[in-house]
């Protein structure tokens, strides 16, 4: 792909609404540059309509949790983002972080409107949450695109909601496997430049309006294949299907319902490194602590996050695990029982 003829920095905090033109517009003129808009928008596989649409179904999210929730701890009592509209029925999928223990949650759209809002399910594995508007949006759901459709550099649409929502141009920076230091790993992630700071739930749209991703993270290196930095990392939106039936009918979906010792941890080459100690959990029980370099998990050597997660993973959700564990120079075997992680966090209410 050619440079984008909107600049992504300049617009990057524009107000959604004033914007909204300028933007789909250097949206359209990135895929065929140096043509007039109104060439572009005639030109194939450009549809300026479709991402106005993708813009509208973006809403903002408040979120408040129950007193008391242990995720209080990392995520906070009140939590703000975004989510994309996805059903007629007023169905949003957002980033589960920001539903995880939530007591009540609501929608807000461009016009001011709150709207309240139920959560449906929270999936740990992917990170995707849902919720249900209890009051019709009048808001057009976004299609669901295909990511292996898109190709590193390809300029994207990425859309915040609510009244001081924005809309800003990404660039697809990488595909690959994420494994993050709180227990958590997908195999494919996408990666975007240049980095947004509202990123939580955030809507990823291709040029012809369709959702390929929802806004996880800030990342400070965004790997490229010629040059890294800071990014956002989006949760595909392909690991939706499989789930959401599971989600809607129970709340949460059968990988959610894992191993958990409640360390966060960084790779190191003589394994893994626990940072923190989550209050409460197996690991703390243990007597782990930080510092802690984890060698082996039931015999298995560990270099990486992605290997030592599976290897926690494969077992049963509460079971005896013993870690090999690096401490002060010596080596030390310490048996710890994981237990489901979904059964330490408080049902938000509607599941």
């Amino acid at each position: 792909m050619d440079d984008l003829t909107a600049g992504p920095d300049a617009d990057a905090d524009a107000p959604r609404g004033r914007i909204r033109r300028r933007l789909l517009a250097g949206m359209a003129l990135s895929c065929l540059p140096g043509r007039s808009l109104a060439a572009t928008r005639a030109a194939p596989g450009v549809d300026a309509e479709a991402l106005q649409r993708a813009s509208d179904a973006v809403v903002g999210l408040e979120v408040s949790v129950i007193e008391g929730a242990p995720s209080i701890d990392l995520l906070g009592r009140t939590r703000e983002g975004s989510g994309v509209v996805i059903g007629d029925d007023g169905l949003v999928l957002t980033i589960g972080y920001l539903l995880i223990e939530a007591d009540e949650a609501d929608l807000r759209l461009d016009d001011g409107r709150r709207i309240p809002a139920r959560v449906v399910g929270v999936d740990l594995a992917s990170g995707l949450g849902l919720l249900q508007a209890l009051v019709p949006l009048a808001v057009r759901p976004a299609p669901l695109g295909r990511t292996s459709a898109v190709a590193v550099d390809d300029a994207l649409l990425l859309v915040t909601g609510g009244r001081d929502g924005t809309v800003s141009v990404a660039r697809l920076a990488a595909r690959r496997a994420y494994s993050g230091y709180w227990e958590y790993h997908l195999d494919e992630a996408l990666f975007t430049r240049p980095a947004r700071t509202d990123h939580g739930g955030a809507g990823l749209f291709n040029h012809h309006g369709e959702l390929l991703g929802i806004g996880s993270l800030l990342v400070l290196e965004t790997p490229e294949e010629y040059e890294a930095g800071p990014g956002n990392m989006f949760v595909p939106v392909e690991l939706l299907a499989p789930i959401v039936g599971e989600l809607r009918a129970r709340g949460s979906a059968r990988d959610s319902h894992r191993a958990w010792l409640g360390v966060h941890c960084k790779e190191q080459p003589d394994g893994v490194r626990i940072v923190r100690v989550t209050r409460g959990s197996p690991a703390e029980a243990a007597g782990l602590d930080a510092g802690d370099v984890i060698t082996r998990i039931d015999g298995m050597p560990i270099d990486r996050l992605e290997r030592f997660y599976k290897s926690l993973w494969r077992g049963g959700a509460e079971r005896d695990i013993t870690l090999e564990v690096l401490r002060d120079g010596r080596r030390h075997e310490v048996r710890v029982h994981s237990v489901d992680r979904m059964d330490t966090l408080r049902r938000s209410r509607g599941i």
